[in-house]
């Protein structure tokens, strides 16, 4: 089924004429048909319009036209703007919204030919860890519909997974790329603060958000970043930096590389199933060729608490747009501005959402800016230091993913605290603004997926695709599809 390949597979057969971008669309579709109405990975999925665009693609093809991504279906996480298409972020506060430009990431993937197909669920505004605080109900893990599948990206981590789409976009804020992208048993890139404009991305924390890949293989994970990557005037905090050919940093050997595991992070706590896959991909690794050492990040375990200061402050100044007045959900029977403001954000935001606010505007207030918000950016800056000098020792570093695979669905909404723990090995990434890949390593006994995560430095993009390629490509877990769903 052509659904089940992969990004470059499609990509294959669309140049060869072996098959057309509306067959491929076409069998996506029948896939969503079958399984969405469960899984809910998908807020809307625009088939007519995402059929046009494919008779289009293939049309150009027909003509001689080129593109890395032509034809190809690609979802979107509903925190991007893509012209003429909402853009909710899974909150009623953007009800009725549609969007009237292209995100920077989008008008690339855009120039490249890619079909868009729909928008995937979320939790809303990226404020979570397992797609269970989206306003628009729970997205479900395709390996056990009683799962979560992780978030906040976890609707674009459960489409790939269960062959709703060829590939898709989130955004990782925390986590929110590779942590779904191991509950569901897909590959998640993280890349570098910067790497990619953000322009176009609804912002939760700006200093941490980043857009990456979720997709079947290493490789097409390095084709999207290919075609993404690279400095916008229209976001500063991009990086106006040449963009390699990551596609060709792909190997199928480690030998020369150096790999570190950090000692704070095999420690207990880690589900034994989790901890026990992961231990067996670092042999892969070390039986590739790499060598393997071990790395310390002392300050890791002050990271939860550090982003929980520096996140919400920067979604409190963020999520202040959202008023009432410009555009999305307006309440009624408001008696003036203050009382419109009040009554349009106390019914249009969530509880998790306003948890954060309240809490982003508390540390930001005076007499406490200091003892939080500034002591937890000193704190960022150790965090930084401590992964610059553990990458003196070694290209890049081994870790779980998450300490646990995908819980049952309810299990950790009433402990906001035990959900936050979840992101302990991802968060740090995020602080660093360094790169970050989740890599299928295995299965529980209870058949729910393991990911590996290889993080890499500033830009380094192109070691933890090699590591991340040359581990999929010794093992098969990559190849498992979930039955639970068929």
């Amino acid at each position: 089924m052509l659904n089940t390949l992969s990004l470059q597979e499609i990509s294959a057969l669309l140049e060869s004429r072996e098959c057309r971008s509306r067959d491929v669309v076409q069998a996506v579709l029948e896939s969503i048909g079958k399984k969405d109405g469960r899984l809910h990975g998908y807020l809307t999925v625009n088939a007519e319009d995402a059929l046009v665009q494919a008779k289009v693609a293939d049309e150009a093809r027909a003509a001689g036209h080129k593109g890395q991504l032509l034809g190809v279906p690609i979802a979107i996480k509903d925190v991007l703007n893509v012209k003429g298409q909402p853009c909710t972020c899974g909150s009623k506060i953007l009800t009725g919204y549609t969007s009237p430009y292209d995100a920077t990431a989008i008008a690339r993937l855009r120039a490249e030919g890619a079909v868009f197909l729909g928008r995937t669920n979320m939790d809303e505004f990226a404020m979570g860890s397992s797609t269970e605080n989206s306003a628009y109900g729970i997205t479900r893990n395709p390996w056990n519909p009683d799962c979560v599948p992780g978030g906040s990206s976890g609707g674009s981590a459960a489409v790939v997974a269960a062959d709703e789409a060829i590939a898709a976009l989130g955004s990782d804020t925390g986590g929110s790329v590779r942590q779904p992208a191991s509950f569901c048993g897909c590959v998640g890139l993280k890349p570098t603060y910067g790497r990619i404009s953000r322009y176009g991305l609804t912002a939760y924390a700006s200093s941490l958000d980043q857009i990456g890949p979720m997709t079947k293989t290493v490789a097409d994970a390095a084709l999207l970043l290919q075609v993404m990557a690279g400095g916008d005037p229209a976001d500063s905090s991009s990086l106006d930096m040449p963009v390699p050919d990551y596609r060709a940093s792909l190997r199928k050997d480690l030998k020369g590389m150096t790999l570190g595991l950090p000692r704070e992070y095999f420690v207990g706590g880690l589900h034994v199933d989790v901890e026990r896959r992961v231990q067996e991909a670092i042999e892969v690794c070390r039986g590739l060729g790499a060598r393997i050492v071990e790395v310390s990040l002392p300050r890791s375990r002050e990271a939860i608490a550090t982003y929980y200061i520096i996140a919400p402050a920067e979604a409190s100044a963020n999520l202040s747009r959202f008023d009432g007045v410009r555009y999305g959900f307006r309440a009624a029977g408001a008696e003036d501005p203050i009382d419109l403001y009040k009554k349009t954000r106390a019914q249009g935001f969530g509880p998790e959402v306003k948890r954060r606010i309240i809490l982003g505007t508390y540390v930001l207030s005076s007499g406490y800016y200091d003892a939080f918000y500034l002591s937890a950016q000193k704190v960022r800056t150790l965090i930084r230091r401590d992964f610059e000098e553990a990458f003196k020792t070694c290209d890049a570093i081994l870790s779980p993913v998450a300490p646990t695979p995908a819980y049952r669905i309810g299990e950790n909404t009433a402990d906001p605290l035990q959900m936050y723990l979840g992101d302990i090995f991802t968060v740090p990434v995020n602080l660093a603004g360094i790169c970050g890949l989740s890599v299928p390593c295995g299965f529980t006994a209870d058949k729910l997926p393991v990911g590996l995560q290889v993080v890499g430095p500033a830009l380094g993009e192109e070691a933890i695709l090699r590591v991340g390629h040359a581990y999929e490509q010794a093992t098969q877990w990559h190849r498992q599809r979930p039955g639970s769903l068929s």
